[in-house]
């Protein structure tokens, strides 16, 4: 059942748990159980809210940066990511397989903001050996949420 919640909740977290409970063939009190015992063990982490910045007018600058580290003996990876995350104007980090080993997503007013932030706060970090900084230009699809606009039928109906 964990499973199932979890994938209804992932693609929409403001499901009515009635609904929810209805679909699960349970009572709505299991539901909310479940929901709360995942939480105090972290399973679920948290709720958001997708949002289209750009339709919002709200200008915002995301920025993809791949980080290639050096390891602190005895840490690993692990404490290089700390650092990292614990800067307030990064939003994820991940540790990647490939030619580098973290990425990193970070939002910023603008394109300057951003790359001020790697010059001045990641790229000096000791274990950082290299970055690459790649921003995003429009986004089509977001958390399987469609963002583009779709094309609308304009052909006429018989």
């Amino acid at each position: 059942m964990r499973e199932k919640i979890l994938t209804f909740i992932e693609k929409n977290s403001r499901i009515d748990l009635k609904e929810l409970a209805i679909v699960l063939g349970v009572d709505e009190t299991t539901v909310m159980n479940e929901l709360e015992k995942m939480e105090e063990e972290h399973i679920i982490c948290g709720y958001h809210t997708l949002i289209d910045w750009d339709k919002a007018g709200i200008e915002k600058v995301t920025a993809l940066i791949e980080v290639r580290v050096t390891p602190q003996r005895g840490m690993g990876f692990d404490k290089v990511a700390e650092r990292i995350y614990n800067y307030p104007e990064v939003n994820s980090v991940y540790l990647i397989s490939g030619g580098f080993d973290f990425m990193v997503t970070i939002e910023g007013k603008t394109l300057r903001e951003v790359s001020q932030f790697v010059s001045d706060k990641l790229s000096p970090l000791d274990s950082v050996l290299s970055t690459k900084t790649n921003f995003i230009l429009k986004k089509y699809k977001d958390h399987g949420t469609v963002m583009a606009e779709q094309p609308k039928d304009e052909r006429i109906e018989m």
